[in-house]
């Protein structure tokens, strides 16, 4: 499943970044894509590509201003975005994406509806700890719990857990 994932963004890429900037930004997607079924439709801003592939049926020009929408709100939440903001936020970029599109459906084109939401969702993990923060503070926690020894055996009701040897922290 993970190299054909892998075949499709290469594929996908292949087509995309081959094309010259002056031809239309909407092509037939390619033999792994399911071919002139689906369209793969994108925008080239600097180094970065979107790329949606939808259905043969969908507007080439709805989706480029989806994109173009998406990408705005990408660059308003994390000023002027970047490659390194995609690669080290990929859960804010999958945020941002589920409030335009969730489904294949579009629930959002309003940029300032969307900012606001991610910006609740940011005063939500802040006011949590931030959920990147979660393994490092049970690793601490598991740390600091002062047991004279690791357990062997837990049992938690009907659930019968066998702990197997591990070297000290």
């Amino acid at each position: 499943a993970e190299d054909m994932q892998q075949q499709i963004i290469r594929e996908t890429f292949h087509l995309v970044s081959k094309r010259d900037d002056n031809v239309c930004n909407f092509l037939e997607g390619g033999s792994l894509i399911g071919g002139s079924d689906y369209k793969l439709i994108y925008r080239h801003y600097a180094t970065l590509y979107f790329v949606f592939c939808v259905d043969s049926s969908e507007s080439e020009l709805g989706i480029l201003d989806l994109i173009q929408v998406f990408v705005e709100t990408l660059d308003k939440c994390f000023e002027n975005v970047c490659e390194l903001d995609l690669i080290f936020h990929m859960d804010k970029v999958h945020y941002i994406l589920q409030e335009v599109v969730m489904g294949g459906m579009v629930l959002e084109t309003n940029m300032n509806e969307i900012v606001a939401q991610v910006e609740v969702q940011n005063r939500m993990e802040k006011s949590e700890g931030g959920l990147s923060a979660a393994p490092a503070r049970a690793v601490s926690a598991v740390k600091n719990m002062n047991l004279p020894e690791i357990p062997r055996n837990i049992n938690i009701g009907d659930i019968n857990i066998k702990v197997p040897s591990l070297s000290p922290f």
